[in-house]
């Protein structure tokens, strides 16, 4: 099939934190990408940005993802704080959709503005002692963004990752899995696809289809984790068993015991609330036990309320 086995985790605003990314990890992604991270904010020594850059001793393939419009500051981050942490790799993000990330031209922005994306990578891979890949759409404004893969592959990026969309699409529609072919025709470095991989048989179909190294998998993945076992395994002709609704539950409980232990209580059970949906997803009564656990922020409070959940499905031992 392909030389990688497994999928990546994308990096997700507000989600792949630390601990999530630990998960993942344990789970098989074949890489974790963290949450992108202001190289402006770096550079000013944002107090709050830290975090973003913490990595457990659990991810053995970790990435982190920064964004800016200067190439300058982009380079010395790397060569002043980056390359002495613990990551594996630097990737620059180059299609965030966000409003906010493109008004101040980063993310997309960058993707009609070839010189200054162009001096930015070649910036990057100059300044970092690890490998440099690059975070691209499809397009914005109209523009596609095969010029700025040719480019990365001139400035001696490792890899580019294509999410299929449009700016102007953000997450909407089908992702564009034959323009993801076409920027794997024209490069020569190797290219994950990015869209609307739910499963291990999409992975196969749209690797098969359009020749990318490995795919990536973001909304997916979300109260999820086991969608990294599944292809891996899969990939490699391994058993598979898919998770039950019990050890669903199982690990919603671990991950939230992990996010409060490293988020504190508060942060820690208000930021599983967006975890819980993929977790819960179409087991029965879910939503009304969400809405009891949104309502709560005792962490044992929480547990018993989906302990006693579990055992009305039958799926706890009384």
């Amino acid at each position: 099939m392909n030389k990688f086995y497994g999928a990546v985790l994308s990096p997700l605003a507000g989600y792949t934190d630390m601990t999530f990314r630990e998960i993942c990890a344990e789970h098989n992604a074949l890489m974790t990408v963290t949450e992108m991270v202001s190289a402006k904010a770096i550079y000013f020594k944002d107090k709050k940005t830290e975090i973003l850059l913490e990595k457990s001793p659990k991810e053995n393939n970790a990435v982190v993802q920064l964004f800016g419009d200067d190439p300058d500051i982009i380079g010395q981050v790397i060569r002043e704080k980056i390359n002495k942490l613990d990551f594996d790799g630097v990737d620059i993000n180059m299609g965030c959709p966000a409003p906010k990330i493109v008004k101040n031209n980063c993310g997309s922005a960058l993707l009609d503005q070839p010189d200054l994306a162009y001096e930015i990578m070649k910036e990057a891979v100059r300044s970092s002692n690890k490998p440099v890949s690059v975070k691209i759409r499809k397009s914005i404004r109209g523009v596609e963004s095969l010029e700025i893969a040719k480019l990365a592959e001139k400035a001696k990026v490792s890899y580019i990752t294509v999410h299929g969309r449009s700016r102007e699409e953000f997450y909407e529609g089908l992702a564009d899995w034959d323009y993801i072919k076409k920027v794997v025709e024209a490069v020569k470095i190797p290219v994950i696809g990015n869209g609307d991989i739910n499963s291990y048989e999409d992975s196969k179909k749209k690797i098969e289809y359009s020749g990318v190294a490995a795919v990536s998998i973001g909304r997916a993945a979300i109260g999820n984790p086991f969608i990294f076992d599944e292809i891996y395994k899969k990939q490699k002709g391994l058993d598979y068993q898919k998770p039950s609704d019990k050890q669903k539950i199982e690990l919603a409980i671990d991950h939230l015991r992990r996010n409060v232990q490293d988020k504190g209580n508060k942060q820690g059970i208000l930021e599983m609330r967006k975890q819980f949906v993929g977790y819960f997803k179409s087991m029965r009564n879910s939503k009304e036990l969400r809405n009891k656990i949104n309502r709560s922020l005792d962490l044992e409070e929480i547990i018993k309320m989906i302990n006693e959940y579990a055992l009305e499905l039958d799926l706890l031992d009384n």
